[in-house]
């Protein structure tokens, strides 16, 4: 996050009477009062929600190395989207469920049959990715694109996208909670779904579509690189916590929420930090507060499971 992005330039140092106190020992002045600062938490906020929802189903049905690709494919859709001068997040978007299509349609429904597809695909949209941005930091005028796709933009989010971010959040969150029993069942038991009735190839790409439109939010917040984490490390939080896959899923949600509102909080203070006080990237501290996370929910439930076995 360069210093021309931070949002705290736009502000002096001066007392925010918002904020108690105590509260400016550790948030910076304002905080509170900053637009690009209500756009992120907007955005972020909903975003970390809609990635700990989907990404509990990416963990259950084993597709973190689907979303994992994806992510990386991402990277084709944000580089091209600057060539053609559309938002970042079309390209996101438009690829990631364009790749998940793809994926389903050259891949079969066992895992090996999957992570070859995924394989294949991936590799294509890296590809095209090195291409596009190197057109991009040698054709395009734009500056800072490769910055921008790679790491994200949390605090230059446009408030004209936060209608566009809740309707793709909307659409990814409905399709799994239309499909929730049977995308449960093909999930843990794909030949009695089969059995049942249930079009478990359909239910697959379903989902692989939600998938791929909840890392394309992920990266536009922060960053390509990074956004499988945000997908992936709540819901593996939420299902350590928990085996009933609804409350894994809230408590996936609530930690992907926290880690980002926290994670803002943190790099807009760093704007002040050493070395260069040019602020520290938001997916940085949003990835290592999900990483502690996890560590501290699995030593917490690893102790509690070992007490119960040797009471038993």
């Amino acid at each position: 996050m360069s210093r021309s992005r931070n949002p705290s330039r736009s502000f002096t140092r001066a007392r925010d009477p918002s904020v108690p106190n105590l509260l400016h020992l550790i948030i910076e002045p304002g905080f509170f009062s900053s637009a690009p600062v209500h756009v992120a938490l907007a955005a972020g906020g909903v975003v970390a929600l809609v990635s700990g929802i989907v990404g509990s189903f990416a963990v259950i049905r084993g597709q973190s190395y689907a979303g994992h690709a994806l992510a990386d494919i991402s990277v084709t859709g944000g580089s091209a989207s600057y060539l053609v001068g559309v938002s970042p997040l079309w390209g996101f978007v438009g690829v990631g469920v364009l790749a998940a299509g793809v994926m389903d349609m050259i891949g079969v429904q066992r895992p090996r049959g999957r992570d070859l597809a995924t394989g294949i695909v991936r590799g294509a949209g890296l590809g095209l990715a090195a291409l596009f941005l190197y057109w991009d930091t040698t054709h395009s005028n734009v500056s800072g694109a490769t910055i921008t796709i790679l790491f994200g933009s949390m605090f230059t989010i446009s408030s004209s996208l936060l209608p566009v971010i809740t309707l793709l959040s909307v659409a990814a969150v409905g399709i799994v909670a239309i499909l929730y029993r049977p995308l449960l069942l093909s999930s843990v038991a794909p030949d009695l779904a089969g059995v049942r009735g249930i079009s478990v190839r359909l239910v697959g790409l379903l989902v692989l579509i939600a998938i791929s439109v909840a890392v394309a939010l992920s990266a536009m917040t922060i960053g390509t690189i990074l956004s499988t984490a945000l997908l992936i490390g709540p819901a593996a939080i939420g299902l350590r916590l928990t085996s009933r896959p609804g409350l894994a899923m809230a408590w996936g949600a609530l930690a992907g929420l926290a880690a980002t509102w926290l994670g803002m909080l943190l790099a807009y203070d760093s704007f002040y930090w050493p070395p260069a006080r040019h602020g520290w990237p938001v997916s940085f501290f949003v990835v290592t507060l999900i990483f502690l996370g996890y560590v501290a929910v699995a030593g917490i439930t690893g102790r509690v499971s070992a007490s119960r076995v040797r009471r038993a």
